[in-house]
C-alpha cells in the first residue's frame, strides 16, 4: 500500500488538472473537427513534472473519460497515452527538458512513437486487416505518415510549452514530487549517489534484489494478462460458436418449412419434372442468399449406398447437384452413420478442413407418421469467428495493456519505495558506520535515526531492530571501553609499586619469563643490576616512616634516572632489579660506575638531608650461555651485590 503524504492533495489537484485538459483538448478537436489529436497535452506536461506515476495515472484516466464523451473506441488508444507519459518521464529524468536543444530530440521520437502505435491499433482494430500481405503494410505505413502530420503540430507545441512551463516552476514544487510513495525521511543526494555507485559496481554475477523483484513482477504480470487474454478469447468464442449454432439452426428450420415430406421420393425420382420443384428450390435459394455466411444448402435422403441428393442449391463456386445423384459420405459423418439411417437428429458438426472453416448441420425432416423422409442440410461459414476472435483479443490488449502498465508501475513504486530503498539506505548505513571517536559514532546513530523508516511492516520491524542492535551495540561498546580502562588501571596497579609507581614484582617475574624463552631459543644477550638500599631501617627509626618512604623514592629516582625507569623494578622492601639489553647493555659498566660515584658523594654533602642522602650495594652480572634460566643470572647479582655490602660496610666509619 503506498502511504498518501500531506502533499498528496496537490498531486492529484495536477493530475486531475491534466486529465481535464487531455479531455478537453479532445472534445475541442471532436467538436470543431480538427485533424489533430489534442488529448496528450496533459500527459505530457504532467510526466515532465511529476515523473512516471502522475504521468501514466493522468494518461489511463484520460481515454477512460473520453470514452464516455467521445467515442468508445478511444479506450483502445489509451495505451498509447500511458506509453506517452512512459516516454516523457524517461526524457525528463535523463535531463532532457533542461535543455532547449535537448527538449527538441523528444519532439521526433514522441510523434513517430505515437503515430506508430497509433497506425497500428487504427488499423489492427479493422477485422479486415492481417499481416500476411504487403498490402496491409502499406496501408499501415500511410496510416503511420498521416498521422505523423497530425501530431507534429499539437505535440510539438505541448513540448516546447511544457519545457518553458517548468522553468517557472518553483524547484521545491517540482521536487516535492520525488517524496511520491516514500516511506522514510527524504535521502540525501550524497547517501543517493553512494548507493548508485555501489549498485553499479555490484559483480555482473550478482543479481540485486530490484531485478529479482522486476523480473518476478513482469512475469507475473505477463501471465496474468495472458491468462485473462485467453480465458476472454474462450468465453468470446465459445458464446459467438453458440450464436452461430442457433442463427444456423434457424436458417435450417426455415427451409425444413419448404419440404413437404410426402413429395420428397417424388421430387428424388422427378427431380425438375416434378411438380412444384422448381418452386421449392427456389424458395431455398433465396434462403440461402439471405445470409451470406451460407455456403451451401442441400437437402439428402440417406440411405446405406450414400446420401441421396433431393435438392441442391447452386453457389457461385460450385454447380449443384441434380436430383437424384448420389454423395458418398463425408469422413467426419461416419460416426453419425447410424443415427442418420434411423433418421434421428445429430449434433452440429465443426470442421476446419480444404473446404474451410464450417459448421454443418443435418436436421431431419418427419412426415405426420414420425418417420425421416430425408434430411436438410446447411454448411456455415465460421471464418468471421476467426476475425472477429482476432479483433477481439486486440481490443482486450489494448483495453488492458494501458491498465497492466499503470498497475506495473505501481507496483514498482511500491517495491522501490517500500523494500529497495530502506534496505539500501540501512545498509549504506551500516557500511559507512565509523567507530573512530564518539563523536562520530553519535553521528552515526543519529544519520540512522534520520532516515525515519515508516513502512508498517516487516521493514519496518527490520528498521526498529537495526536500530535497537544499533543502539545496544553502542552500549555494549561503551561499557566494554569502561571496562578495558577499568581493566588497565586495575592491570597497572598489579604490576607497579605502590611506594615508588615503579614496576613490581609481578612484573619483573614477567619479563624474567620473557627472557627466559630468549635464553630457550638461543638469543638471549642482557644483564641484571642488584641494588639494595643502605641504612633504610636507621631512616625510619630515626626520622619516621614517612621520611623512610621518601629516601625509597629517592633510591627510586636515582636508579631511573642512571638506568631510565622502563628497566627498573622493585622487588622487595629496599630492593631494586636493574635489566638491561639492547643498546643499554653496552653502556652497563659506564651508568655502574656513575651511579657508585653518585652514591659516594652523597656522604661528604652536608647540604642534602639524611634522607636524600642515598646508599646502595651494587651488584651485576652477564648472561652467559652456560646460564639455564634469567634467575640464575640474578644469583650471580645478588652475590655480587652482597660483597659489595660487604666491602662497604668495612669501610664505614659511622
Amino acid at each position: 500500500m503506498i502511504v498518501i503524504n500531506n502533499w498528496s492533495p496537490r498531486l492529484i489537484k495536477v493530475c486531475a488538472a491534466g486529465i481535464i485538459v487531455n479531455v478537453a483538448g479532445a472534445l475541442i478537436s471532436t467538436v470543431f473537427q480538427l485533424d489533430m489529436y489534442m488529448d496528450a497535452f496533459g500527459t505530457i506536461f504532467v510526466a515532465a513534472l511529476g515523473g512516471y506515476v502522475p504521468g501514466v495515472a493522468v494518461g489511463f484516466f484520460t481515454n477512460w473519460i473520453t470514452m464516455f464523451f467521445l467515442d468508445n473506441k478511444e479506450v483502445y488508444f489509451g495505451v498509447v497515452n500511458v506509453l506517452i507519459a512512459l516516454l516523457t518521464a524517461f526524457l525528463a529524468e535523463k535531463g532532457y527538458y533542461k535543455k532547449f536543444s535537448k527538449v527538441l530530440l523528444t519532439i521526433p521520437a514522441t510523434i513517430i512513437m505515437t503515430s506508430l502505435l497509433g497506425a497500428f491499433f487504427e488499423k489492427l482494430l479493422v477485422f479486415s486487416v492481417s499481416f500476411d500481405s504487403l498490402q496491409t503494410w502499406e496501408r499501415i505505413w500511410e496510416q503511420f505518415i498521416e498521422n505523423f502530420f497530425k501530431e507534429l503540430p499539437f505535440k510539438s507545441f505541448s513540448i516546447i510549452f511544457t519545457f518553458f512551463a517548468l522553468k517557472f516552476i518553483p524547484t521545491e514544487f517540482k521536487e516535492s514530487f520525488l517524496l511520491l510513495g516514500k516511506m522514510q525521511a527524504p535521502v540525501s543526494a550524497e547517501m543517493r549517489r553512494a548507493i548508485k555507485a555501489h549498485e553499479n559496481s555490484n559483480n555482473k554475477f550478482v543479481t540485486s534484489l530490484r531485478t529479482k523483484m522486476i523480473a518476478q513482477l513482469l512475469l507475473v504480470t505477463i501471465f496474468i494478462a495472458g491468462i485473462i487474454s485467453l480465458i476472454s478469447y474462450n468465453i468470446y468464442t465459445d458464446s459467438a460458436v453458440s450464436e452461430r449454432k442457433q442463427l444456423a439452426d434457424g436458417i435450417v428450420t426455415m427451409a425444413i418449412n419448404e419440404i413437404d415430406p410426402r413429395r420428397v421420393d417424388e421430387f428424388l425420382e422427378l427431380g425438375f419434372q416434378a411438380e412444384g420443384y422448381s418452386e421449392v428450390r427456389h424458395k431455398l435459394t433465396a434462403i440461402r442468399a439471405s445470409n451470406s455466411d451460407v455456403k451451401y444448402l442441400y437437402v439428402y435422403k440417406i440411405m446405406e449406398d450414400g446420401c441421396h441428393v433431393v435438392f441442391d442449391v447452386d453457389t457461385a463456386d460450385v454447380a449443384a447437384s441434380s436430383p437424384g445423384s448420389i454423395e458418398d459420405f463425408d469422413e467426419s459423418f461416419e460416426k453419425y452413420l447410424p443415427d442418420l439411417l434411423a433418421g434421428r437428429p445429430i449434433v452440429p458438426i465443426i470442421n476446419d478442413d480444404k473446404y474451410g472453416y464450417l459448421l454443418t448441420i443435418y436436421k431431419p425432416v418427419y412426415n405426420s407418421e414420425g418417420h425421416c423422409t430425408c434430411y436438410v442440410g446447411i454448411d456455415f461459414s465460421m471464418e468471421r469467428i476467426h476475425d472477429y476472435g482476432r479483433l477481439f483479443i486486440i481490443e482486450v490488449i489494448a483495453l488492458f495493456s494501458g491498465a497492466l502498465i499503470f498497475i506495473f508501475i505501481l507496483s514498482l513504486l511500491f517495491i522501490e519505495n517500500n523494500i529497495i530503498l530502506p534496505v539500501n539506505t540501512m545498509a549504506y548505513c551500516a557500511k559507512n558506520f565509523a567507530y573512530d571517536s564518539e563523536e562520530a559514532r553519535e553521528h552515526n546513530i543519529e544519520r540512522m535515526k534520520s532516515l525515519e523508516i515508516k513502512t508498517h511492516d516487516e521493514i519496518e520491524n527490520l528498521y526498529s531492530a537495526f536500530l535497537k542492535t544499533t543502539a545496544d551495540s553502542m552500549h555494549y561498546f561503551e561499557n566494554l571501553k569502561r571496562s578495558k580502562i577499568q581493566l588497565a588501571v586495575m592491570d597497572e596497579l598489579a604490576h607497579k609499586d605502590a611506594l615508588t609507581g615503579l614496576k613490581n614484582k609481578t612484573s619483573y617475574n614477567q619479563a624474567t619469563s620473557i627472557l627466559d624463552a630468549d635464553i630457550a631459543e638461543g638469543h638471549a644477550k642482557f644483564a641484571i643490576i642488584m641494588v639494595d638500599v643502605n641504612y633504610l631501617k636507621r631512616v625510619n627509626d630515626t626520622y619516621g616512616h614517612e621520611r623512610g618512604n621518601d629516601y625509597l623514592i629517592n633510591a627510586g629516582k636515582l636508579i631511573c634516572k642512571i638506568f631510565g625507569e622502563e628497566r627498573v623494578y622493585r622487588v622487595g622492601g629496599d630492593e631494586f632489579v636493574v635489566i638491561l639489553d639492547g643498546e643499554a647493555l653496552a653502556h652497563c659498566e659506564d651508568n655502574v660506575k656513575k651511579i657508585r660515584s653518585i652514591i659516594k658523594n652523597f656522604g661528604s654533602d652536608e647540604s642534602l638531608q639524611p634522607w636524600e642522602k642515598i646508599s646502595a650495594a651494587i651488584g651485576v652480572a652477564h648472561y652467559t650461555p652456560r646460564d639455564n634460566s634469567a634467575d640464575e643470572v640474578f644469583k650471580r647479582a645478588d652475590s655480587e651485590m652482597y660483597k659489595n655490602k660487604l666491602a662497604m660496610k668495612a669501610a664505614r666509619t659511622d
